[in-house]
């Protein structure tokens, strides 16, 4: 069974910083690439940041240089390192590969 669990999300201020991770399993990590992306209330789900199984990333022109997106393969983890949180970076941080989506996690920067 694919499952994909998020966890590290929370209540920052602005200027803070949190590391989002995603654990899988059911799933050959070291050759599937990684997304997160996020949903904010009232907006459509968006791509924040994905990684290739090779490492190779690409991000969202509003997280550039703010957030790093890096995996562990070993331990099949994926992660996302967000620092200089805005409160427009609050929503809900979803993992994601190969038409398989987590559960979510709540970000929430406070102003």
């Amino acid at each position: 069974q694919v499952r994909l669990v998020e966890s590290g999300g929370g209540l920052v201020q602005a200027g803070g910083s949190l590391r989002l991770s995603c654990a899988a399993s059911g799933i050959v990590f070291a050759i599937s690439p990684m997304a997160w992306y996020r949903q904010a209330p009232g907006k459509q789900r968006e791509l924040v940041a994905r990684i290739t199984s090779d490492g190779s990333t690409n991000y969202a022109d509003s997280v550039k240089g703010r957030f790093t997106i890096s995996r562990e393969n070993a331990k099949k983890i994926v992660y996302l390192q967000m620092n200089s949180l805005k409160p427009e970076d609050t929503a809900v941080y979803y993992c994601y590969t190969n038409f398989i989506w987590g559960q979510g996690t709540q970000v929430t920067v406070s102003s």
